[in-house]
């Protein structure tokens, strides 16, 4: 059987060494640092239904990688989560276009 690659699934590895995979809900630029929004593929007990992790992409020093890493400042965490909270979840009040 072959495996189909797959370039919106991430496999991250948790603090315990335990891989999870992720699906990629969206990519964007915020005060030009790129972030990622996203989701267990599988049901996971450490997820609420439709619950999503936010990671900043991280250039590795004297190479040409990057690394996803959680975002430690508390203040950064917020403004990037109202930001994809926006992108995400903005609801359109289709009664205001109709008038």
């Amino acid at each position: 059987m072959t495996e189909e690659f797959n370039p919106d699934v991430f496999t991250l590895i948790d603090e315990d060494g335990v891989e999870v995979q992720f699906e990629l809900l969206e990519r964007a630029e915020f005060e030009g640092k790129e972030y990622f929004a996203l989701i267990p593929v599988e049901k996971n007990p450490d997820f609420e239904d439709g619950e999503y992790v936010i990671l900043r992409l991280e250039e590795i020093e004297g190479s040409d990688e990057a690394t996803l890493v959680t975002i430690d400042d508390d203040e950064e965490f917020e403004r990037v989560a109202d930001f994809f909270d926006d992108l995400l979840f903005d609801e359109v009040d289709y009664d205001e276009s109709a008038k």
